[in-house]
């Protein structure tokens, strides 16, 4: 791949995209610049109108060819791309470090994950569609007949990725469609496209896959309803802000559209877990993944709901934990707290504490803000009418409830329009499953923060927080369909 130097402070070409699995060039370039320090990154190739098409009608061109690909020949390329991802981890890692402002040292765990999502889905290309077999002669009309029942692909996808996991959660898009046997064109976030743009280097290695399976294109995104309402692109998945989720949604109803939406986390302490070593955990727990990604997360802990018999004690350990958050240059490994995207996401995070202290929360610690960098924020007292009370804060800030017992800490947790993922953290086993069968939530992670996501499970979530469900086999499922076929006249 035509790679642009500078970053390291050498000129190069910019960086090409890839149409129907070739490199390519556009007539225009857009600059990437790093999020801490606002150097230039590298310069990316904007894909022409009419590269968009080629690319678009190679994917529905090789719709039938891809879906007939041998298992094999898929689960091989997709284990390419797993090797291939963990041999060069640093390199990666650096590269979304400089184009996301991550801190290094959950840079290179994002690459672990992508590794592993690369592998899961060669190990679900082996096993899937094996055909589930259903006898109809339960009944008198059905003697001598068996239903076997095989799932197939929708048609080609369109994937559309956020900035804040710039390989990973484009390796979510991408390998369940390999898998399958779904061609797949990959719109990449414009702030963070350069991890999307190596990840098509390591597909372009591989071999069997027929043209057309995969393209990576750079769009703007005022050109991505256009690829949205393409009637060749029956499937559409999404991840990203509500606002933008539910207007495609709304834009092509008739399609296949799948939405992994924003987020208002939050993690349940409830009374029993009270010991010390118990408080400690969940208090380092929830400063961590508070503000792992800047706070960037969809899972990232915003609300912390604790039982009025743990409040005080975990509330100073959790100020004291946030406190200790290193902060600053994200290319430093010892950096815990890295900047924002960009400084107007940092304004706004920091307008929004601004609202909620002006509204009579109690600022414990942080709040303060510099160039894309917010320090990591506690607040005590939050109103009901503050926007941070409401909204996805997508930046490092959480605040703390104090509740009376585990019916009004779950009713809290349900006073969201968002419904992603809960942490509950208690030992009793009864009330671990009251919060599965009351929390309206896609996950329940019971002893640990909200933030816990395995890459094989399925993930996703309710109401303003999107449907559909993400984790290899579950995105498989979303992109294909079943289809019955029954045979006649067999002696069983």
């Amino acid at each position: 791949m035509t790679s642009n130097g500078a970053a390291s402070g050498t000129e190069a070409a910019p960086y090409g995209f890839w149409l129907a699995g070739r490199e390519a060039a556009g007539k225009e370039t857009f600059e990437v610049t790093s999020p801490w320090d606002g150097s230039l990154v590298g310069r990316v190739g904007v894909p022409t109108e009419e590269q968009v098409e080629q690319a678009v009608a190679a994917a529905a061109a090789v719709r039938d060819a891809f879906a007939a690909t041998p298992a094999h020949v898929r689960a091989a390329a997709l284990d390419h791309v797993s090797r291939r991802l963990a041999e060069r981890t640093e390199e990666i890692a650096a590269l979304i470090t400089a184009e996301n402002g991550k801190p290094l040292k959950w840079a290179r765990g994002e690459v672990g994950r992508a590794v592993s999502v690369f592998r899961f889905a060669a190990e679900e290309a082996r096993r899937f569609n094996g055909g589930d077999l259903q006898r109809l002669d339960t009944d008198p009309g059905g003697v001598g007949r068996l239903a076997l029942t095989r799932r197939f692909t929708r048609g080609p996808v369109l994937g559309i990725a956020p900035f804040n996991f710039p390989l990973n959660l484009v390796a979510h898009k991408v390998a369940p469609a390999i898998a399958v046997g779904a061609p797949i064109i990959l719109k990449p976030a414009p702030a963070t496209p350069l991890s999307a743009l190596l990840l098509g280097e390591l597909l372009a290695e591989t071999e069997g896959l027929p043209e057309g399976a995969w393209s990576v294109l750079p769009v703007p995104n005022d050109r991505m309803p256009a690829l949205v309402e393409d009637p060749r692109l029956p499937v559409i998945s999404f991840t990203g802000s509500d606002t933008v989720g539910h207007r495609i949604q709304d834009s092509v109803p008739r399609k296949h559209v799948t939405l992994e939406l924003g987020g208002n986390a939050a993690a349940v302490v409830l009374a029993d877990w009270s010991s010390e070593e118990d408080l400690e955990w969940a208090a380092t727990r929830i400063a961590t993944f508070a503000n792992y990604q800047a706070g960037q997360s969809c899972i990232s802990v915003q609300r912390v709901i604790a039982d009025a018999a743990v409040y005080d004690a975990l509330a100073e350990k959790v100020v004291t934990k946030v406190r200790a958050q290193a902060t600053g240059d994200p290319g430093d490994p010892a950096t815990d707290v890295g900047p924002l995207v960009s400084e107007a996401a940092a304004e706004r995070v920091a307008d929004w504490i601004a609202d909620a202290v002006a509204k009579g929360a109690k600022l414990l610690t942080g709040g303060d803000r510099d160039g894309a960098s917010v320090a990591p924020t506690v607040l005590a007292d939050l109103p009901a009418d503050a926007v941070l009370a409401n909204a996805e804060a997508f930046g490092p800030v959480l605040s703390l409830h104090r509740v009376n017992g585990a019916d009004e800490a779950f009713a809290a947790v349900n006073d969201s329009r968002f419904g992603l993922q809960t942490g509950v953290f208690t030992h009793d086993l009864q009330l671990a499953f009251k919060a599965h069968r009351v929390l309206e939530v896609g996950g329940v992670i019971v002893g640990d923060a909200p933030s816990y996501r395995a890459d094989q499970m399925p993930y996703g979530g309710v109401k303003d927080s999107g449907h559909g469900r993400e984790g290899v086999r579950f995105a498989m499922d979303d992109y294909t369909y079943e289809r019955v076929l029954v045979l006649t006249g067999l002696d069983l």
